[in-house]
């Protein structure tokens, strides 16, 4: 089984190339399973949406506490099962929607005790970028969706994607151009994986 996660900012293209990505993989007669967080089949993943529009510390705390429940629970019901491929969106980079310094410390921890993989995206995308898309697609938007929240969590995710694993992608592209630099390191790993 080959774990890939898919992460970034609100509007940074995660779900686009997760479905891009699965399409591509079933068209190679591969079997994927692809989950997608905050997910809609769970108590977790119900109420991270939930506090994701209100506003407040407590709503913050909450919408951080239920959604990594959310992962955890997905961790543990399918990271297990019998695909060639399982696609994570939005994994370890929820931590950097805490408080400084929590949010290193609450990574630092997960990326323990989590599986991780060499195939860890972070599609990194510029605050006023998402912050356009996100204004043209959505009437209403959550508690981290504005200029200001988008630039700060850029910058400790950011920090995380370069202390961790991960491979920064330039998410300002086009759709096509990310999911060829997607296709090409997943390519290489296999090929080193295969070795």
């Amino acid at each position: 089984m080959i774990f890939v996660v898919l992460d970034g900012l609100d509007a940074s293209g995660k779900s686009t190339q997760a479905f891009n990505l699965c399409n591509f993989l079933t068209g190679q007669r591969k079997t994927v399973y692809l989950r997608i967080h905050p997910s809609n089949d769970n108590f977790f993943g119900v109420k991270t949406k939930h506090f994701l529009y209100l506003k407040g510390k407590s709503a913050h705390f909450a919408s951080a506490l239920f959604y990594m429940l959310d992962v955890i629970r997905s961790i543990l019901l399918y990271s297990w099962r019998k695909y060639d491929y399982v696609i994570f969106v939005r994994y370890l980079m929820g931590t950097a929607y805490l408080p400084q310094p929590l949010h290193r410390i609450t990574y630092h921890f997960f990326a323990f005790a989590v599986p991780t993989s060499n195939l860890m995206f972070f599609l990194d995308v510029k605050p006023e970028e998402a912050y356009r898309r996100i204004r043209q697609v959505r009437e209403k938007h959550e508690m981290f969706e504005s200029l200001e929240e988008l630039e700060r969590i850029r910058a400790k995710a950011l920090y995380l994607a370069l202390i961790g694993k991960w491979i920064v992608v330039n998410a300002n592209r086009s759709v096509d151009e990310i999911e060829s630099e997607i296709r090409t390191s997943l390519v290489e790993e296999i090929s080193l994986y295969n070795d």
